[in-house]
């Protein structure tokens, strides 16, 4: 087993340069801490961008591996039946508005399969110039080539264009602009209701009626993002349950089976009539030791009382983050336990700072410091944090 020091330069000589890393090696966790492999604690804000839904060390989670492993049925691919890929699709039903899943193996593909989806529709609608696809500013879906056509960041897309055709970028939260984008050649409109990678931006009711109304005044497919969002985040099982909207396909991810890759597609079944055996697959989507995981973790999820803990501990985090009184904040702005924090300067110094306090920080952005941690944080860990980050902020402003 490769030493800390090894691992790293193993990384450096072996990996494509795609991430910047600091010099720890990650051993194990328990909770909401993890440790490195020389005994440093790390309280975990970033929650691998959220995705570790429950922590660290969950018990449920190892049982319900353990249990499918056990069969001996790890994979089989989408050529058969397994009981656990059809108990997540029902549970999946019966807890949204969605009529039918279709199962990926991340973020990223789940939207590009939402827009083959949206594509086949209007493709059936018998206009051939039904192609158009619309996104807004600061939105991120992804980087695979179609998702990142709709991540509309130059220094993201520079390198790679051209990008996708048919794609319009319009003002996100400003009704006027998307007005101005979407019309009888739009196909879909994909947004997140709380921008993540963008810098935690809530979309507004106002904003999500009007698209909605747009959508269907000239039959385009909604998509809402829920890839970070989504999975109580915020305090209900969707974001969208907390807005007048509801989508005809939503992308879902990152926390569904809380660590193991897997991503999904959620829609009604208008759109669902329109995709037919051949039109998409996967070789790996939906095998059966992550959907069985995945059903554990959106039954515990879903039930009330952790909802209410994540509305409740979310809200703490944001009231406490707002008493911090520092000239170099910015906003405090979001939703349950998905909240930035924009600052006036860039926040990778605070990042840095925050390894050495103890704390696992992430961006959204360069000014904004996102927490997104395992919804089973406490608020003796948002005093914690409270703590540091005003000393953090106090020495980089001296």
């Amino acid at each position: 087993m490769l030493d800390s020091k090894a691992a790293v330069q193993a990384w450096n000589d072996y990996h494509v340069t795609t991430y910047i890393r600091p010099d720890f090696v990650i051993e194990r966790g328990q909770g909401m801490t993890i440790y490195d492999d020389q005994g440093h604690e790390y309280t975990d804000w970033v929650a691998g961008i959220a995705v570790n839904s429950l922590g660290y060390g969950d018990k449920g989670i190892a049982v319900a591996i353990a249990e499918q492993v056990s069969t001996g049925v790890i994979h089989t691919s989408n050529l058969y039946h397994t009981r656990a890929q059809s108990q997540l699709a029902q549970t999946l039903v019966e807890k949204s508005f969605a009529d039918r899943v279709f199962f990926s193996n991340s973020g990223a593909e789940a939207n590009e399969g939402a827009l083959k989806f949206a594509r086949r529709v209007a493709y059936d609608s018998g206009n051939p110039d039904k192609i158009g696809v619309v996104t807004f500013s600061e939105a991120f879906h992804g980087r695979t080539l179609a998702a990142l056509s709709l991540t509309p960041k130059e220094k993201y897309q520079k390198p790679f264009k051209p990008m996708m055709s048919n794609v319009t970028v319009g003002e996100f939260n400003s009704i006027e602009s998307a007005k101005a984008c979407i019309n009888d050649s739009t196909a879909a409109v994909i947004l997140e209701p709380i921008q993540g990678e963008g810098g935690i931006n809530v979309a507004s009711d106002e904003f999500l009626l009007a698209v909605r109304e747009l959508c269907d005044q000239h039959q385009a497919i909604l998509i809402f993002d829920e890839i970070q969002c989504g999975m109580g985040r915020t305090g209900t099982l969707w974001a969208y349950e907390q807005t007048p909207v509801t989508p005809d396909i939503m992308t879902v991810a990152k926390p569904l089976a809380a660590g193991l890759p897997i991503g999904a597609i959620l829609c009604t079944q208008a759109v669902a009539e329109h995709i037919h055996p051949g039109d998409h697959g996967s070789t790996f989507a939906g095998g059966p030791v992550v959907t069985h995981v995945a059903d554990y973790v959106v039954e515990r999820i879903s039930q009330p009382d952790f909802l209410e803990h994540v509305a409740e501990v979310g809200a703490y985090l944001k009231e406490r983050l707002e008493e911090i009184n520092s000239p170099l904040i910015v906003e405090v702005r979001g939703k349950g336990l998905m909240v930035g924090m924009q600052l006036s300067v860039p926040v990778a110094p605070a990042i840095q700072a925050g390894y050495e306090n103890g704390l696992l920080l992430v961006n959204a952005g360069t000014e904004t410091i996102r927490f997104i941690p395992p919804l089973i944080v406490e608020k003796a860990h948002v005093d914690e944090l409270v703590e540091k980050l005003v000393s953090i902020l106090e020495s980089l402003n001296d």
